[in-house]
């Protein structure tokens, strides 16, 4: 591979496909070899303030860098496998200078993809530019759960993040579900099935 074509790498990852509530994000980031980023890792492996000062360096010196957010609606509608590699698809095409290969987190691209891609199971602690997708599609969910935490209160999604957390299971048997939680994931369909009987 020539050197071009090292510098127009692209690293997808999402965060955000396990919980019961809230969005989808994916990133797509294309690394500057002349500006390295000591430190990064899958986003899991990082405590908080390790990933939140990671992510301002990723954008500082990355050489283009996208995230895409895909809501509930879109979930619930489509799926969260095709709502995740929609995303993906999204980032990439949002992505400047546009790359001309993408390196993807797990074991399936996404059909429409705007360059030739190879998707790598574990690659987020496997390649630097999967690892900095993974960093900021993380940082960026987490940013909007906090949001969302002050707009629903109640169900405590500034700590869990949406995740089926037994702090979660107990406020959503309680307060029922709210707007950004996943009607077609289990426990959720499971509170809102009796009320259409």
């Amino acid at each position: 591979m020539n050197r071009n074509a090292l510098l127009l790498t692209a690293g997808v990852d999402e965060a955000g496909r396990g919980p019961l509530a809230g969005p989808v994000v994916v990133a797509a980031v294309i690394l500057d070899p002349d500006r390295p980023i000591d430190g990064l890792d899958d986003s899991k492996a990082l405590a908080e303030p390790v990933r939140e000062a990671l992510a301002l360096l990723i954008r500082e010196r990355a050489l283009g860098y996208a995230v895409c957010v895909v809501d509930t609606a879109e979930i619930d509608r489509i799926n969260i496998l095709r709502a995740t590699l929609a995303g993906m698809s999204r980032a990439l095409a949002a992505l400047a200078p546009g790359p001309v290969l993408a390196l993807i987190d797990g074991n399936q691209l996404p059909a429409d993809l705007p360059c030739p891609g190879r998707a790598i199971v574990g690659g987020d602690a496997l390649e630097p530019a999967i690892s900095a997708a993974s960093i900021l599609a993380k940082t960026e969910r987490d940013r909007l759960m906090r949001a969302w935490d002050a707009v629903h209160p109640g169900y405590g999604f500034a700590r869990h993040k949406g995740y089926s957390t037994p702090e979660h299971l107990q406020a959503l048997e309680r307060l029922g579900p709210c707007a950004i939680h996943r009607t077609s994931f289990a426990p959720v369909r499971r509170l809102i099935a009796p009320a259409l009987l």
